[in-house]
């Protein structure tokens, strides 16, 4: 006689909707708007802000670097593509810092010196109550074999709960995948189907860890503007304001 294993049934749904332009999560914390360089600058207070991965996450510090007035950039001459890169509002005690990925990536040419893993970064983080790290990670892996994207997380997901272990009040903030402009080229040699994989493996990986989600890939595919690898301002000023509602969450401007 064979038994049969009880049938199990996975629900799953959109995690928010646009009202008016306004993204409103249907879980987690209230995203509140800060739609004021004071706003924002009253959240960010005190805080170091390390940010990690490509190019998706660099659109973050460049949206930091607009919004912010007393935010100003210290000029590192490194390639606009890659950085690194150091912001600071000194009256506010704000440092705000940016640094691509280690490889696989393409971007040009990139010298070696600037190639970090993000878990050697992450591991040499003090951390604590006034960091927030910023991770996204995705895109450069959409055309290598998936094992590869899935030892580079898993190597992620152990400097963080390293992190984590040592100082368990730093905000761990990760950025999801998001599908992209799909041209000929890019559908038959790198399209979203393998976009979905990569955020699948991302979404399993770090589930059950005290870190958070902007659903990059929700938030793109319900908004009323062409997918873009790079989404556009409203869509990113919508991720900021999902970013700045895990940093305090109880402010919004």
């Amino acid at each position: 006689q064979i038994s049969r294993q009880p049938e199990v049934i996975l629900e799953s749904g959109p995690s928010g909707y646009y009202y008016q332009g306004v993204w409103r999560a249907l879980g987690g914390t209230t995203v509140w708007q800060f739609n004021t360089s004071s706003a924002i600058t009253q959240c960010l207070r005190g805080k170091v802000i390390k940010m990690y991965g490509d190019s998706t996450i660099r659109q973050w510090f460049e949206y930091f670097n607009g919004a912010l007035s007393g935010l100003k950039e210290f000029d590192l001459h490194s390639p606009k593509q890659i950085g690194p890169f150091i912001a600071l509002d000194y009256p506010n005690n704000i440092f705000l810092t940016y640094r691509c990925h280690g490889p696989p990536i393409r971007f040009s040419n990139v010298p070696i010196s600037e190639l970090h893993y993000i878990a050697n970064e992450v591991d040499n983080l003090i951390g604590g109550s006034n960091t927030v790290v910023v991770l996204g990670i995705w895109s450069h892996f959409s055309t290598f074999p998936i094992q590869v994207y899935i030892r580079r997380l898993q190597s992620i997901r152990r400097a963080v709960v390293r992190l984590l272990s040592r100082a368990p009040e730093t905000l761990v903030v990760i950025r999801t995948a998001n599908p992209k402009a799909l041209n000929l080229y890019e559908t038959l040699t790198n399209s979203d189907w393998y976009s979905l994989q990569r955020d699948k493996v991302l979404r399993a990986m770090f589930k059950g860890l005290n870190v958070h989600l902007v659903d990059a890939w929700e938030m793109v595919v319900a908004y009323n503007l062409p997918h873009s690898l790079h989404p556009q301002p409203p869509i990113i000023k919508n991720m900021i304001n999902v970013l700045l509602s895990y940093i305090c969450p109880q402010k919004g401007g």
